[in-house]
């Protein structure tokens, strides 16, 4: 179903979560001016600070859409709306640089494959707990990856042990709300998060995809 039940109330709620992020958005904006205080390397603080809205946007949001929604339409178009606002600091090239560098505008694809990601999974298995599967990996599993090779490394890049701790948290993700087809789905993602094709196909999109493809081919043609 793609037209909401209740399309005032849950427009409502897509209103406040959205304002929710755009505030932390900028709360991490502080976090941002307390790492330099502290000394740490700029592109550290920056990829903190972007796993932080990963985990505690991205993430959480992705937990209650099945709770708040009954169709995938509203939060899909605020999470596009969101990709298009991100954007625009790269168009102008006046950068939010506390979370944005000049290299990579990944953060608009990640709210472009949890937008996409998150619609059609759930148009066409009809499943709004195996929907979340996705957005759920490219927030939280890919967060761990970055979390994981910052304090690592100090600095952005492909590492498995990124990858292991990415897999520690997206397997029981996916077992828990799509069994088998999560399962597998994790496994897969967690491997194809180490790969990208700069600029466009991120880790983000890869992950997205990845996930998606797996849970609609398995619900569709019910292999499990």
């Amino acid at each position: 179903m793609i037209c909401p039940e209740n399309i005032v109330i849950e427009s409502l709620w897509a209103i406040i979560l959205f304002a929710y992020i755009i505030f932390l958005i900028y709360l991490t904006k502080k976090l941002f001016k307390y790492m330099m205080k502290l000394n740490m390397k700029t592109n550290v603080a920056i990829y903190y600070n972007r796993k932080i809205i990963h985990i505690l946007a991205g993430g959480l949001v992705a937990f209650l859409v099945p709770y708040i929604f009954t169709s995938p339409l509203i939060p899909t178009i605020f999470a596009l709306v969101l990709a298009v606002i991100l954007y625009i600091p790269h168009r102008k090239k006046n950068l939010l640089n506390w979370f944005q560098v000049s290299d990579n505008s990944y953060e608009v694809n990640f709210a472009i494959s949890w937008g996409l990601s998150l619609l059609f999974v759930w148009l066409i298995t009809g499943e709004p707990y195996y929907a979340i599967v996705p957005p759920l990996f490219i927030s939280l599993g890919d967060a761990v990856t970055g979390v994981i090779r910052n304090g690592l490394y100090g600095r952005r890049n492909k590492s498995w042990y990124g990858n292991i701790g990415m897999l520690a948290v997206t397997v029981p993700l996916g077992f828990y709300y799509a069994k088998l087809p999560g399962l597998i789905a994790a496994i897969a993602s967690s491997v194809v998060e180490h790969f990208e094709i700069p600029p466009f196909l991120d880790d983000n999109i890869l992950i997205g995809l990845t996930s998606s493809l797996i849970l609609i081919v398995s619900a569709t043609m019910r292999l499990f």
